[in-house]
């Protein structure tokens, strides 16, 4: 296989080239300068294209002007913490965030996870340990963008996936990220059951959901803010026994 330069490229041009090209494009935000270089060059001899930040401002500036495949951030960065910056990505498109850090504590781990993040990697870790969760994460990521169209117009609702934006009859409402996601993978597959083990598996994949009741609370609170009558739903409705199916 051919590989990617090991070197930093100090071209959007070039690194848009390179992604197009077939790979993935992957954005690092850490301040250590020696670690972004030593990453960027381990990560191109993986075969990713590779654009580097050294703060939370320069990250989502990048962010925005390269679209990367996927975002490995450290949690302390010297103008804002991980948590946030992973919060702003996520809150601008649906991209796998993985969190690259020496924070080891079990309170860091949940809370970079509870706050969007795809995986957490402890400092020091083995390359090849970290490239397999990369590509793990992009696997799954490109599994369930195969369910989400730019634009569903499903009955009274109209969801743009790319603004990531909900209205329903021309009203905007306001979703979280995962309650989004869910409403994106039910409108896809309108007039579809979906199965329940199918939303876990697609939205919870990265975490072990011992029963079903986060999907349920996800469920009720979409039905609450589309649905002329919550308790009465018309369009997001249970097929008992298997999962859901929404309806125009």
């Amino acid at each position: 296989m051919t590989m990617v330069t090991a070197t930093i490229s100090s071209s959007r041009q070039a690194t848009s080239r390179v992604a197009h090209d077939g790979y993935k494009l992957v954005l690092v935000a850490d301040d250590d300068r020696s670690y972004r270089e030593a990453l960027s060059s381990g990560l191109a001899q993986e075969g990713f294209a590779v654009e580097a930040a050294s703060s939370g401002d320069d990250a989502l500036r990048l962010f925005q002007q390269i679209r990367p495949d996927l975002v490995l951030l450290d949690m302390t960065l010297p103008d804002q913490s991980g948590i946030a910056l992973c919060q702003q990505i996520r809150s601008l498109r649906t991209v796998p965030v993985i969190i690259v850090t020496a924070r080891d504590t079990e309170f860091d781990i949940v809370s970079g996870l509870q706050h969007g993040a795809s995986d957490y990697v402890v400092k020091p870790f083995r390359l090849r340990e970290l490239v397999a969760r990369m590509r793990a994460v992009l696997r799954r990521a490109e599994v369930v963008s195969e369910d989400h169209e730019e634009i569903l117009n499903v009955g009274p609702v109209h969801l743009n996936a790319d603004r990531r934006e909900v209205a329903v009859l021309g009203v905007p409402v306001e979703l979280s990220r995962k309650e989004f996601d869910l409403l994106a993978l039910l409108m896809s597959h309108s007039g579809q059951v979906v199965p329940r083990d199918g939303c876990i598996d697609r939205l919870w994949w990265d975490k072990q959901l011992s029963d079903t009741r986060t999907l349920d609370t996800h469920i009720k609170r979409l039905r609450q803010k589309i649905e002329p009558d919550p308790a009465n739903p018309s369009h997001l409705v249970t097929v008992r026994g298997v999962g859901f199916r929404f309806e125009a």
